[in-house]
């Protein structure tokens, strides 16, 4: 709608227009859209208040009723009637189609996502990563790409080394096969604790990775138990949060493609040596990328080269992204640069997607000490509220397991989307799990109750439409705006964007809900039902791109 108007516009317009200069006027008595003429004035030589008289005089279209000249804008007030019948007969012929495009022509894009560590509790930690980058992949695949999602476990590294020597030390069989990862949990806790007193524990940790680096077949088999027992645990998280992956290629497996990019780095000139270290020298003042250790061991960075460049060779990316902390874009700044010093121009193409942390009491979670909030316990904790939730509210309702599931799964899962990924978040599962304001159950709720609404009225395939009221209008104009929402998502791999659509969309239509009559006003019952069937879609559509599911009964 907002292209067409500005065409017209365009055709009586002295000037070039552009898309940012048309805007919503808060107040819907001023229009649907106004055109600010101030910026003309200097280059017209006229004042704004005779341009927009101009312009209001000539513009003509179809879905433009009426354009008034107010005090130097042009006030453009829509055909209601006409819109309105034209988008939903769309949306409901294109049904959850709608909004998608084909923007991407199937080209594939990596996302690098969750990544969490092995013999490590999935923690909240890893959340963010996790929904946000499974968002970013709905919303790729909604525009025409075809996303590839790799969980590039954490299965290699000095921890291992250390994890290995806390084991050997204090640990037996019989806990860890008892309870796998709280047991190798408190070891690596122990390991840390022990080694604050003796600093010597911290060389046999990364003695004991090069072992295992190198190849000796008892550390392996202790490492291969570990990481067995690590992805059966990862799987009931991944599985209650509906998320999957095309791929589980760990830091382990580039440990055979590591050499030919150190190789190819040396032939190429760029290694030099520091401190006993080998490194790639950077400019404009940023530290060099450490490529090997001085004992021989490689880096993250290594590996991170090899799987950049592995990636490009399986899946001949058109984009490649990277889920990871804001903490990391200095090397990822490094990588992206080392990979263009080696000559590989589709480095360009590599995009680090940055977050925030989640806090507990203002805090940063750790591991180290202890301080650690288990992702499986708190979603069984927001499943069980909602559960209590639903008993008190609607004790009749059929599937009430599998609701609770949704919704406490969908609460945390929204309460994460609906931030700015970059911004810190903390976490309070109560406001969560609220049905009022900004939350995943208030818009899930907005859902059932549409669905309510058409399972009273029956779904219809043919309506009039006498008169779009305001209320109603509130909902066309957000309904028309659903596939630029997307759009805006994925251009700005953002899922926040959708979430507050969704939001608006669901506070529009509770407004419309509470202040007209739709089953009982048959002169209009066949077209509000068919709004309401559109509210459906578009809604069940934001609430799946953000990974979340959309009860049709709460």
């Amino acid at each position: 709608m907002k292209n067409d108007i500005l065409q017209a516009l365009q055709t009586v317009s002295p000037i070039q227009l552009e898309e940012h200069m048309l805007e919503r006027p808060a107040n819907s008595k001023l229009g649907d859209f106004a055109l600010p003429c101030f910026p003309f004035a200097k280059v017209l030589r006229k004042s704004p208040v005779a341009i927009a008289e101009e312009i209001a005089s000539s513009v003509k279209h179809p879905l433009i009723r009426k354009a008034e000249a107010v005090n130097g804008y042009v006030n453009l007030f829509m055909d209601r009637e006409v819109i309105a019948d034209s988008l939903l007969q769309t949306i409901l012929k294109q049904s959850a189609a709608y909004g998608s495009s084909n923007e991407g022509n199937g080209g594939v894009v990596t996302i690098d996502l969750s990544s969490p560590n092995i013999a490590k509790p999935f923690s909240m930690g890893h959340l963010r990563s996790t929904v946000i980058g499974n968002s970013i992949a709905l919303l790729l695949e909604g525009n025409g790409y075809q996303p590839v999602k790799i969980n590039y476990i954490g299965d290699w590294g000095t921890q291992f080394g250390k994890l290995l020597t806390a084991y050997r030390k204090w640990g037996n069989e019989e806990d860890v096969r008892k309870e796998p990862i709280k047991t190798l949990l408190n070891l690596y806790i122990r390991f840390h604790e022990e080694a604050e007193a003796d600093p010597s524990l911290n060389d046999e940790g990364r003695a004991a990775f090069k072992v295992l680096e190198d190849g000796d077949a008892d550390a392996l088999a202790l490492w291969e138990w570990f990481k067995t027992e690590s992805l059966k645990e990862f799987q009931r998280i991944y599985d209650l949060l509906g998320v999957s992956f095309d791929s589980y290629n760990g830091e382990a497996y580039y440990n055979d493609k590591m050499e030919p990019v150190v190789q190819e780095l040396e032939d190429k000139g760029l290694l030099v040596e520091s401190d006993g270290a080998m490194v790639v020298e950077m400019e404009d003042g940023m530290p060099p990328c450490l490529i090997k250790k001085s004992d021989g061991a490689t880096l993250y960075a290594t590996r991170d080269l090899a799987a950049a460049i592995d990636r490009k060779n399986k899946y001949d990316f058109v984009k490649s992204i990277y889920v990871v902390g804001n903490e990391q874009s200095l090397h990822f700044t490094q990588v992206k640069k080392v990979l263009n010093k080696m000559g590989h121009e589709w480095a360009n193409d590599i995009v680090h997607v940055p977050f925030g942390l989640i806090l507990q009491g203002g805090k940063k979670m750790s591991t180290r000490k202890g301080k650690i909030v288990l992702l499986e316990e708190v979603l069984k904790e927001a499943i069980a509220l909602a559960q209590k939730n639903i008993q008190e509210k609607n004790p009749a309702l059929a599937n009430q397991s599998e609701v609770a599931e949704a919704v406490g799964v969908g609460a945390i899962l929204f309460s994460d989307l609906k931030q700015h990924r970059k911004h810190d978040i903390e976490f309070d599962l109560e406001t969560m799990l609220q049905t009022e304001g900004e939350t995943g159950p208030y818009v899930q709720y907005a859902h059932a109750r549409a669905n309510s609404i058409v399972r009273k009225a029956g779904a219809t395939d043919e309506f009039a439409i006498n008169e779009v009221n305001d209320h109603e209008w509130d909902i066309v104009k957000l309904l028309s705006q659903f596939p630029q929402a997307v759009k805006r998502a994925n251009d700005e791999l953002d899922p926040s964007v959708i979430a507050k659509y969704a939001v608006d969309l669901a506070q529009a239509f509770n407004s419309f809900y509470g202040n007209v009559q739709v089953l009982s006003d048959s002169a209009n019952k066949a077209y509000r039902t068919a709004l309401t069937e559109c509210v459906i879609i578009v809604l069940k559509e934001s609430l799946r791109l953000l990974g979340m599911r959309a009860p049709e009964e709460m």
